[in-house]
This record gives structure tokens, C-alpha cells and sequence, in this order.
């Protein structure tokens, strides 16, 4: 899997990173970013960190810190809330123009199961805005814009919040042969000397079988 690059200067990187590869090693073994890192010095020194993640079946913008000052700068504004996030997501039938979703989340684990995502009063507040963009075949492109950072936030609120689970979701939904509709289209870091890190992660093209190949115009 290649992984391009969206943006570059002396303190960041941001690939696009292929639905199916792990950011961290996986505990069954295979690929994963973390093994690739070597590979993204390019000339510098360290290995660039990441400094957030997505899922393994999540495509697009991952933002990488080339040092340890610029990977606690990045990490605050994660914390902060500073830092925009758009998603791109596929969803059965045809929905609302657009929304809040507002649900605690909560992490649950059995021997059977492994570990999930469930809705939960008593769970760490969580909210995702959200737009249907188009509308081809029988699915939805919605955007969506979290603005928090929970775990399987995305494929929760969509599955349990919207009634939509993500098109191929293999935990909240229904898996499918073209993977899981999720991709993370831009990502704007604000930083205080700089000018912000921005990029955006073109529609790959799994999307193309459900008749959305381009990005929107207008889109953000």
C-alpha cells in the first residue's frame, strides 16, 4: 500500500493513509504504519510520530509530528479541540439534510465479543455535526464534522444515533466486500507562529462503486 503525501513541512507530515492498514501494530501481526516509519523520514533524523489515529478500515488524512515539541503542539490542540476534522461517509437510504448528534459513549468488552462502542448516560459526552451531500442509488454521502474524539465516535453515532450504520462497518453494521464507507477527507491544524497545517485526502476510489467519484464542489 502507498502512502501519500498530502503535506509537508519541517515539523509535520500528512499521508493519506489506505483503508486496511493499521496505525499501530496489530496484535495478529501484518502491515501497519508503525512498521513503515522509518520509511517517512525522508532525510530527517527521527521517524515522525503520529499524533492521532483511525480505524484500520478508515482511509485519508493522518497527521504525523517530525519532533517530540511539535508532537505535544499538536497533541494540545487535539486536546483543546482546536483542530478541524471532516469526514467523508456512506450510509443506506436517503436521510435529513443535515444534523447534531449528541450520545455518550462507553466502552464494553466480553470474552465472546472482544470490545465495542455502546451508547451509554453514563459515558464520556460525544458530539458529531453532519450533512447529506448526495444523494446516488439508494445511499447517502454525508460529511461529517466531530467535535469530539471518542473512540469509534463516527461509526457509533451514525449506526445508534442517525439509525444509519456505516455502509461495510464490520462491528456497528454489516460488513461488504468493498470495505467500510469512512474516510477522513481534510484536517486544518491551527498553530500560533505558522500558518496552519491543512490537506485534504481526495475520495478513494471504493466510493466510485456506490457513484460518488468526485469530491463535491463547495464541499467545505
Amino acid at each position: 500500500m502507498p502512502l501519500p503525501i498530502l503535506y509537508e513541512d519541517s515539523e509535520s507530515l500528512v499521508i493519506d493513509k489506505p483503508a486496511g492498514l493499521a496505525v499501530d501494530h496489530p496484535r495478529a501481526g501484518g502491515d501497519s504504519l508503525e512498521a513503515r516509519l522509518d520509511d517517512l523520514r525522508f532525510g530527517f533524523l527521527r521517524a515522525p510520530t503520529p499524533v492521532h489515529r483511525l480505524d484500520r478500515d478508515t482511509s485519508g488524512c493522518l497527521l504525523l509530528a517530525r519532533n517530540p515539541k511539535a508532537l505535544r503542539r499538536f497533541a494540545a490542540a487535539f486536546e483543546a479541540r482546536l483542530v478541524e476534522k471532516s469526514y467523508l461517509a456512506i450510509v443506506a437510504g436517503e436521510v435529513a439534510d443535515g444534523g447534531v448528534i449528541e450520545l455518550s459513549l462507553s466502552k464494553i468488552s466480553s470474552a465472546e465479543q472482544g470490545w465495542r462502542i455502546i451508547p451509554a448516560r453514563s459515558g464520556k459526552p460525544a458530539s458529531t455535526g453532519w450533512r447529506r451531500i448526495a444523494f446516488v442509488n439508494g445511499h447517502s454521502l454525508l460529511l461529517l464534522t466531530p467535535q469530539t474524539g471518542r473512540t469509534h465516535q463516527l461509526r457509533v453515532h451514525l449506526a445508534s444515533g442517525l439509525g444509519r450504520p456505516i455502509v461495510g462497518d464490520p462491528v456497528y453494521g454489516t460488513p461488504s466486500p468493498t470495505g467500510m464507507m469512512l474516510h477522513a477527507s481534510r484536517i486544518v491544524v491551527p498553530r500560533d507562529t505558522k500558518a496552519p497545517i491543512s490537506a485534504d485526502a481526495p475520495i478513494p476510489d471504493r466510493f466510485a462503486a456506490f457513484g460518488f467519484a468526485d469530491m463535491p464542489d463547495g464541499l467545505f
